[in-house]
């Protein structure tokens, strides 16, 4: 006679069993979110890079289309270029406008760098119209301001100098460009914007901030002014032929 023995899964067999599987679906669902959250956070700095490339781009055409509009005044120090270039602040005359949708001919544009705390600053536009004569001397209204960049640590602003020997100067890039002294514009432009990136390796290193910056070089072809000065016309009477 044949004895068929019927044996099973103990108790302890299975709880061990389905302990390992909860431990592997930890395992997946952890993977899981890490790299969603991975993700995520790529597809925001890509979006943000993406925003930035294009602010770039704008600023770079209208530092290209920047023309030698002179200022006419009556002071000793005489007449001067409209571009006054610092470290956190830029100043001049473009035929191109980044608010406006349609040309609006002469645009007096300025850019200024303020900083924000712990929210870290933003680079601000300022556009109006060439209208009046003292425009160049006036100080930009608050409500005329465009926030371009925010979140952003620091933006530096930087004009190319050329070499000359008779003034005992070296080519490098300044921080300061005065048209009053310069008496033309600088031949290019740079400006660097750095901003935060939060390194998420590790808890050790989890909110240390190291700062990404991105370059921005435009060339300004006006760079070189010349004041044509044309002679008066003198007109002379037309005589009349009699028969």
């Amino acid at each position: 006679m044949l004895w068929i023995k019927n044996e099973g899964f103990t108790l302890i067999e299975v709880i061990v069993t389905l302990t390992v599987l909860g431990f592997i679906l930890l395992i997946i669902l952890g993977a899981f979110r890490l790299g969603l959250s991975a993700w995520e956070r790529g597809e925001s700095i890509k979006e943000e890079y993406q925003k930035v490339r294009i602010i770039t781009q704008l600023i770079s055409q209208q530092i290209k289309s920047i023309v030698p509009f002179k200022i006419k005044t009556q002071k000793a120090e005489g007449d001067y270029l409209a571009f006054e270039g610092k470290g956190r602040s830029l100043k001049f005359v473009s035929t191109l406008s980044i608010k406006a949708k349609q040309p609006e001919g002469f645009v007096y544009a300025i850019y200024e760098f303020k900083e924000g705390g712990s929210e870290g600053g933003r680079l601000i536009l300022y556009e109006q119209r060439v209208l009046n004569r003292d425009f160049f001397e006036e100080e930009p209204k608050e409500e005329l301001g465009v926030s371009l960049l925010e979140g952003v640590s620091n933006v530096r602003f930087e004009y190319y100098q050329e070499e000359d020997s008779l003034k005992n100067r070296k080519e490098e890039w300044v921080e300061e460009w005065n048209t009053k002294e310069e008496k033309a514009l600088p031949k290019a432009f740079r400006m660097t914007i750095t901003h935060p990136a939060y390194r998420r390796a590790s808890k050790e290193e989890k909110g240390k901030e190291e700062n990404s910056s991105i370059t921005v070089l435009a060339s300004i072809p006006s760079y070189r002014f010349e004041e044509v000065r044309t002679a008066p016309v003198i007109r002379r009477p037309i005589l009349e032929r009699r028969p």
